[in-house]
């Protein structure tokens, strides 16, 4: 699923729709998952539909965490129940990180979604081209470029995933990190987020997400 993701707290951290043709209604992302999520209702959750300077992939990975925010329970009822076996890694049902993130999802109460920001958008996208270029993981600003750039109160970065659901659950799952950070920066109450996805040069693809207040 994932190599390994890397997590900052900091004290001060569409997809377009998919469409089944004219005139219907714009398919969920996590239809494969269950037929609730075409409600309508959850349109609301892609917020960056019109967020012209990100990728499909970028926006997509925003739908999905406001889909997951703004109704946890039935996140954990669905997505996260079934993607063991549909992401082929039945081991996650053995794994203390996969059901303790079942546990969470199942008692929160649900968060304000996630409206994309620009200036999350270009430190998120300056720090994800120098890591993919570099070879480089973590959360360090070593150029001045992306120093000045640098607009975040939390970040995740996430190594070796390029698809928006994928990078979520592995965020989400946290596996390897006993901090569960990157969980809680992803669960915790921002209002603004950037997402780039970028080419790597050790681990094909990186993911960083700058979140802000």
């Amino acid at each position: 699923m994932r190599i390994f993701t890397f997590s900052l707290f900091l004290v001060l951290f569409t997809a377009a729709s998919f469409v089944s043709g004219p005139g219907t209604t714009p398919v969920s992302p996590l239809a494969i998952y269950s037929a609730e999520w075409n409600n309508p209702v959850y349109l609301k959750c892609n917020t960056a539909k019109d967020a012209n300077y990100m990728t499909g992939p970028e926006k997509e990975v925003i739908y999905i965490l406001n889909l997951l925010r703004t109704n946890p329970a039935l996140f954990a009822k669905t997505v996260v129940k079934q993607y063991p076996e549909k992401s082929g890694q039945g081991y996650l049902v053995n794994s203390w990180y996969y059901t303790s993130l079942l546990d969470t999802l199942k008692k929160i109460k649900p968060i304000v979604v996630l409206k994309p920001d620009i200036n999350c958008f270009n430190s998120a996208q300056c720090h994800a081209l120098y890591a993919g270029a570099t070879g480089y993981a973590g959360h360090d600003r070593s150029s001045p470029e992306c120093q000045s750039k640098k607009y975040f109160n939390g970040e995740c970065c996430d190594y070796g995933n390029k698809e928006p659901l994928e990078i979520v659950m592995s965020l989400l799952i946290d596996e390897g990190v006993p901090s569960l950070g990157h969980r809680d920066v992803c669960l915790s109450p921002y209002k603004k987020i950037g997402v780039s996805i970028q080419a790597h040069q050790k681990y094909r693809y990186n993911a960083v997400l700058d979140f802000s207040y």
